[in-house]
């Protein structure tokens, strides 16, 4: 399918079957911490990049293919921003129409200053937006917005859609070494947090392969601090372990495309998650796809991570066989 995937295993949401209702990294921020590389350009415009329906139809055929209980949440969450996309709330509805499993939208929650995309999310079970900073400088050095939002206006977007959302708000805040992991900054991002009430925060680590080369998640101290500066609503989230639903595809090269453009992951991991194949087809599989531009690897934290050949680091990329190759600047 070209919209729909998984279900993918979630700490947070157990079995979840993503919808992505963007063309790769349509983003209103270039995240330093991105997995899936720089946004080029960002942007702020809303349109209908795929039709609706198409999306729509897609999550209906893979609903009816699974039996109950197979999946926990039905998630939208874009390789990019999802709210970027003006049916969204229409999408919303339409899939919570289809069954009684919960709906969620994850988003970098920018676009909540705006009355109408406010009012499209209050029919999702759960919205998961994102505070990485307390104030307008951290916030555009970690997030490095389009040049039209600003802190405030995410701030006050966030305490809005509160106000009028009886879901879940669970706000995701990516812990960054040396940015937003110091006491003076998590003094200010507890200070918004108690004006949003978020039911949840969860803190992530940037594991995967962050867009530049000099991000790295924080030390057991610096998550010490976080837990007890935020409240008890923080948690840190890990990276966890499941099966990926991998019945869609027809062949390995198409099954890695369909992983990779989304979670970039090292080779050893893709091996374990495509059982279904040998690691020697996995492998091969692996060189034919960097062969004709279709996989990269991108080296973090000395681990080589297989990534879609359309994502752009902020670092020379190397091949399978290690030798750097030009960067993306």
């Amino acid at each position: 399918m070209k919209h729909v995937f998984g279900p993918v295993p979630s700490r947070r949401l157990g079995q979840s079957l993503g919808i992505d209702p963007i063309p790769f990294k349509t983003c209103n921020w270039n995240c330093v911490y991105c997995q899936l590389g720089r946004t080029t350009p960002v942007t702020d415009i809303r349109l209908n990049y795929f039709p609706p329906g198409e999306i729509v139809d897609e999550v209906r055929v893979a609903l009816d293919a699974h039996r109950p209980g197979e999946i926990d949440w039905v998630t939208f969450v874009g390789s990019g921003e999802p709210t970027l996309h003006r049916s969204l709330g229409w999408m919303v509805r339409q899939v919570k129409g289809m069954s009684s499993i919960p709906v969620a939208v994850i988003t970098n929650g920018s676009l909540l200053s705006q009355p109408d995309v406010r009012e499209e999310l209050l029919a999702a079970d759960a919205v998961l937006p994102t505070l990485d900073a307390g104030n307008e400088k951290l916030y555009r050095a970690i997030n490095r917005p389009h040049p039209s939002f600003t802190f405030n206006s995410l701030v006050e977007g966030l305490v809005t859609f509160r106000a009028a959302y009886a879901g879940r708000l669970w706000l995701e805040v990516m812990l960054v070494q040396g940015l937003n992991d110091t006491e003076p900054a998590l003094q200010e991002l507890a200070a918004i947090l108690q004006r949003i009430h978020p039911d949840e925060v969860h803190l992530n680590l940037p594991i995967r392969p962050p867009a530049e080369p000099w991000v790295k998640p924080p030390n057991e101290e610096a998550l010490m601090r976080a837990t007890a500066l935020l409240g008890s609503v923080a948690r840190i989230i890990h990276p966890i372990d499941g099966v990926f639903d991998l019945t869609g595809y027809v062949n390995v090269g198409e099954a890695i495309v369909g992983i990779i453009t989304r979670h970039p992951m090292l080779e050893d991991e893709l091996v374990r998650t495509l059982d279904r194949w040998t690691p020697a087809q996995v492998r091969e599989a692996l060189d034919n796809l960097e062969a004709r531009g279709s996989a990269h690897v991108v080296v973090r934290y000395g681990q080589r991570f297989w990534t879609s050949a359309a994502a752009r680091y902020g670092e020379t990329r190397d091949n399978a066989s290690g030798n750097h190759r030009r960067g993306y600047r």
